[in-house]
């Protein structure tokens, strides 16, 4: 009897350490490289995304050139609200030392393919300004080359933005004059693409839009390369120390929302009442960017990609305080939510008084949003930072 009760002692004590150890299991079943690889996989088939997207708005730029009519302009404005859609989400990727802002010693691309705000003279011709801009001076500036258009960007100020996304935008749409209370957006007329037609130098406004199509293509190709398999920044970050990546990952999110978003993007325009300080000013997208911006923040923390729901910052948080992990979801619907409610155009929004404390709810979300981020960087053992290198 007495070792009858000795075997139930031991096999007893054996279930308690099988279950402790299953419960360990459970808490740890997402490891943190699962979680590098998806985020990997997640930037490489964003930017891959917004690539294809480039492409079929060079085409329909280059369709449009060849014949400058009204249909092809709406064409190649609707093929660059559509490239909108995939970039967007990338913006999640900016602040992580990745190589959009970073390669080695030299600059990332990013100030190539998505700089603002743009002084539209330094590219076109503005109100009351018909001869401003590169187009428009053909003695001074022969050559609009790829070269040289890109050796222009951000020369003399950053606002002299000469290429990217936003100086497609200004040449598609012109100026954005309208009162914002119109919810209009710019209305440049097709006929300044046509020889004889609106405005001079026709054949150089042609030369450049097509100029600046292929330098995105050729911008976004470098992050590809880089993320790529086998390529140098994915095999660097893939071995990186954990504490690296977290803190990288962790404070790209938490800088977007809460400083380049909130604060850039969303409270200076709101602060000044001026649209000229909206991300898409020209095409009144800047709703679409800033809910497509929030769209890259939830894609990274919950390693969402496409269909397929990974292992994510979400699971480690989770694994560590199911708490913290709960109020963070909270928070990311409630910012989701405030940035959806916001009125569309975003011009109309900050200049609106109804509708401006909307905009301010907005803001503060998006800061609670990248302080939460910061909590979830601490409990996971690493530094994590909002401000905007």
């Amino acid at each position: 009897m007495k070792n009858f009760f000795l075997l139930m002692l031991f096999a007893t004590a054996m279930v308690m350490v099988s279950c402790s150890s299953d419960d360990d299991n459970n808490t740890q079943r997402v490891a943190e490289a699962e979680v590098f690889e998806q985020y990997a996989n997640l930037v490489l088939d964003s930017y891959q995304a917004a690539f294809d997207d480039a492409v079929m708005m060079k085409n329909t730029i280059d369709a449009f050139v060849a014949n400058p009519t009204e249909g092809n302009m709406t064409l190649a404005k609707n093929a660059w609200l559509t490239a909108r859609e995939s970039y967007g989400p990338t913006e999640a990727y900016r602040f992580a030392s990745g190589p959009i802002d970073v390669i080695g010693e030299e600059e990332g691309p990013e100030g190539l393919l998505n700089s603002w705000p743009l002084d539209e003279a330094f590219i076109d011709y503005v109100e009351g300004a018909p001869n401003a801009g590169i187009i428009n001076d053909p003695a001074s500036f022969p050559d609009l080359s790829k070269t040289f258009l890109e050796g222009e960007n951000g020369n003399g100020g950053e606002e002299n933005v000469s290429i990217g996304y936003h100086a497609i935008e200004f040449l598609l749409w012109g100026q954005d004059n309208d009162d914002p209370s119109a919810l209009t957006a710019g209305d440049r007329p097709f006929t300044d693409f046509v020889d004889g037609g609106t405005a001079e130098n026709q054949d150089r406004r042609r030369e450049y839009l097509v100029t600046c199509a292929d330098l995105l293509l050729d911008h976004l190709q470098i992050l590809l390369d880089q993320w790529a398999t086998g390529g140098p920044y994915r095999a660097t970050f893939l071995a990186n120390e954990r504490d690296v990546n977290l803190s990288q990952i962790l404070t790209a999110i938490a800088t977007l929302s809460k400083s380049e978003l909130a604060g850039e993007r969303v409270f200076v325009a709101y602060d000044n009442r001026d649209q000229e300080d909206e991300h898409s000013c020209f095409s009144d997208n800047t709703h679409r960017d800033l809910r497509l911006n929030f769209e890259g923040i939830r894609k990274v923390y919950l390693g969402i990609n496409g269909s397929k729901i990974g292992p994510s910052l979400h699971d480690l948080v989770e694994q560590e305080d199911a708490t913290l992990a709960a109020a963070i979801i909270a928070q990311m619907d409630l910012a989701q939510k405030e940035v959806e409610d916001t009125a569309i155009p975003f011009d109309f929004a900050i200049s609106d008084d109804a509708e401006r404390p909307q905009v301010l709810l907005a803001v503060n979300a998006l800061r609670d949003l990248g302080d939460r981020f910061v909590e979830a960087g601490t409990l996971l053992g690493v530094s994590v930072s909002t401000d905007i290198p």
